[in-house]
């Protein structure tokens, strides 16, 4: 199948392109709603005071309303005791691949939420760390040989982290009980897909030889932790990746002043990968709000513009826990700390305009080759960020200040004609009349033909 990626750049210094897309995903095409989803990502340990999968419960309605469609939960597996960081350790250190994390709750209390979930019309997909597991893991009793050992014939550690040993991907066996354990939860709970931790330091064969074997029980979806741009040949098998690049060059351009046209020329570079797997962006995760900051430590005053991208831009927003709060500290990973919710959520609305506009608006459907994304040149092209999205007759205007300055300045583009609504502040604007703006620091207009 020959597609073309609408990037009509004028003035920018960037080409448009055409990229082939012509190798067949190994397992079914992504269903419908993995093209008009977007992803919540829920931190059980810091979610509520108690913690539990019970008490998460409470909080889907609201999330319901507020337009999210994809829950993803951290581990769920029980955590190996053994070299484990502080009081609670970590949830990507595996004990068990089968069961529940005491601190949670119990089985029917997990297989309850995403009943319920299914009844709200959520889709949940589990977090799946298939690279390493704790030092106890019941593994390392059962099938040592499942491990990489170092010359003296000790678990090998992964690279920086002292409480994770790591997997050996060369054992055939090993591999089938990997498997197996991923099927476990499919057939006794009837979870919809798995994001996969750390996906690229797992041999790329395998997921190849998983994702069959797996979707034997029920088509799913599959987002990798892995940058397609550093790792190409893994988006022949995974929906959707993270976008690594982006987040780190988005992050310097604020912090170090970058030239804009490095963002711009980045995305054309994630375009060119083509829509047969598709990009998440995001401002914030658990390892992001951890270690590195809360958006707002990481983009200042164009922390709301880049969430406004990342929904708006081809592929699948990701929102962390909190983020609708918002949330402006720094959760511990290894100890008790709950977000300090406030029942005042004053970017609920925010996001709910946002991600309703993502799910409802054909022009913003993620990885599919009918919608055309054009970067418009304005006079500003040094501290604005526009583009248009479009997918037959509809059409989707995003304007963002990615300046810490005012800016006053024109949309000087022949692909932007007609009237729009701001599904903002429900304004119309008839683009034959003028295309001049006048924004502050952190200012963003998004518009629905």
């Amino acid at each position: 199948m020959k597609k073309l990626i609408l990037l009509a750049i004028i003035g920018l210094g960037l080409v448009s392109c055409t990229t082939q897309n012509t190798t067949k995903k190994m397992t079914e095409q992504p269903k419908e709603w993995k093209h008009t989803t977007n992803i919540y990502e829920v931190n059980l340990r810091q979610y509520t005071q108690e913690g539990t999968f019970r008490a998460f419960e409470k909080e889907m309605p609201r999330l319901k309303s507020m337009g999210v469609k994809t829950l993803w939960f951290m581990p769920v597996t029980p955590i190996a005791q053994q070299n484990k960081k502080g009081s609670l350790g970590s949830q990507y250190a595996a004990a068990d691949y089968t069961s529940i994390n005491p601190e949670f709750g119990t089985m029917d209390d997990f297989k309850h939420m995403i009943n319920e979930a299914h009844r709200l019309g959520f889709k949940v997909i589990m977090d799946w760390v298939a690279n390493h597991t704790g030092w106890d893991h019941v593994w390392t009793k059962t099938h040592p040989e499942f491990y990489l050992k170092d010359p003296d014939g000790s678990f090998h550690r992964a690279s920086g982290m002292d409480d994770i040993i790591e997997l050996d991907y060369k054992n055939q066996e090993m591999r089938l009980a990997m498997i197996d354990a991923m099927k476990f939860w499919i057939r006794e709970t009837d979870i919809d897909g798995f994001r996969f931790d750390l996906a690229s330091w797992v041999e790329v064969d395998f997921w190849q030889q998983a994702r069959p074997e797996v979707e034997k029980i029920k088509p799913l979806f599959w987002i990798g932790e892995y940058d397609e741009l550093e790792n190409p040949e893994y988006g022949k098998v995974f929906d959707a990746s993270y976008s690594w690049k982006w987040m780190h060059k988005s992050e310097d351009y604020y912090k170090k002043n970058l030239p804009i046209q490095e963002l711009k020329d980045l995305l054309i570079q994630y375009s060119n990968i083509g829509d047969s797997s598709m990009r998440a962006w995001f401002t914030s995760n658990h390892d992001e709000n951890s270690w590195n900051g809360t958006e707002y430590e990481k983009y200042g005053i164009i922390a709301k513009p880049m969430a406004v991208f990342s929904a708006t831009w081809n592929g699948i927003p990701l929102l962390y826990s909190g983020q609708e709060l918002p949330n402006m500290k720094r959760l511990e990973f290894f100890e008790k700390d709950p977000i300090q919710w406030t029942n005042n959520y004053q970017m609920a609305e925010f996001y709910k305009t946002l991600l309703n506009l993502k799910s409802s608006n054909p022009a913003l459907r993620g990885g599919d080759p009918n919608v055309g994304t054009y970067l418009l040149n304005t006079t500003a092209n040094d501290k604005i960020f526009s583009y248009l999205r479009k997918n037959g007759n509809h059409e989707v205007l995003v304007v963002l200040n990615m300046s810490k300055d005012p800016v006053d300045f024109n949309i000087d583009d022949e692909h932007l004609s007609g009237t729009f609504k701001n599904v903002f502040s429900k304004m119309n604007r008839n683009f034959q009349d003028g295309k001049n703006f006048n924004f502050k620091p952190g200012d963003y207009a998004v518009f629905e033909k």
